[in-house]
């Protein structure tokens, strides 16, 4: 039965044993909650990967890596040859859930106390791990010279909106009040983003998870702030 609660992609035959598990999470709760029960009726989800911050491991110890560019080729580089234990900077793994765009926007605007009761009944099933929704969103190449694609690129499927929404699906259900893009003199960029400071004490114990979550999703550096104006 917890198989109604995976979207699957087309052409999508398996699952793997997080998402798995994190389906039957929410059934459970559907099953079992009487509150929740209502609400939690139509929720699926796409998919749920567990993200590790690995600064120092063996490319192929950790399915995270593979998807951060460039850093299995920094990694061997180094030489780094001992697998050293792998977390989400501050102690913590996270499980990033996918939902499909239209449930979570309908979640966030007209469900928003649901979303959040359960990812605190999420992290307390899984007690060692942050959760995080986020929407499983694509991104569409950008047409070359000589593509044959002639319908315009929606601005929804563009690196740079994804990559903006990312932001606003992690930090929910705070909301973003200013960034700003730092580089350094290597050339190197930092994106700053600051937070509403009034959800400073329900979020701040998250805000490396975000960073860690967010370098894992696109493969750029973030720091999540509040800024300090507001906080006295």
């Amino acid at each position: 039965m917890a198989d109604k609660k995976i979207a699957k992609r087309p052409g999508s035959l398996t699952t793997d044993e997080t998402t798995e598990q994190i389906a039957q999470a929410i059934y459970d709760l559907e099953s079992n909650v009487a509150e929740l029960k209502k609400d939690l009726k139509i929720f699926q989800i796409t998919s749920a990967k567990e993200v590790c911050h690995c600064l120092f491991c063996q490319p192929e110890s950790c399915n995270a890596m593979q998807s951060i560019p460039g850093a299995i080729n920094s990694l061997a580089n180094n030489n780094l040859q001992h697998f050293i234990k792998c977390e989400v900077v501050g102690g913590k793994k996270a499980i990033v859930i996918s939902v499909p765009v239209p449930l979570l926007k309908q979640y966030q605007h007209n469900n928003n106390k649901i979303l959040q009761r359960l990812t605190r009944e999420l992290e307390k099933k899984f007690s060692d791990r942050h959760i995080v929704f986020i929407a499983d969103r694509r991104i569409l190449r950008k047409p070359g010279r000589r593509s044959r694609i002639k319908q315009p690129r929606p601005r929804s499927r563009t690196l740079t909106h994804v990559h903006e929404k990312y932001l606003e699906d992690l930090v929910y259900p705070t909301e973003i009040v200013g960034k700003r893009t730092r580089v350094k003199v290597d050339g190197s960029k930092i994106i700053k983003v600051f937070l509403d400071s009034k959800d400073a004490t329900s979020l701040e114990y998250k805000l490396d998870t975000f960073k860690s979550v967010y370098k894992y999703l696109t493969g750029k550096d973030v720091e999540f702030q509040f800024p300090a104006h507001q906080l006295e």
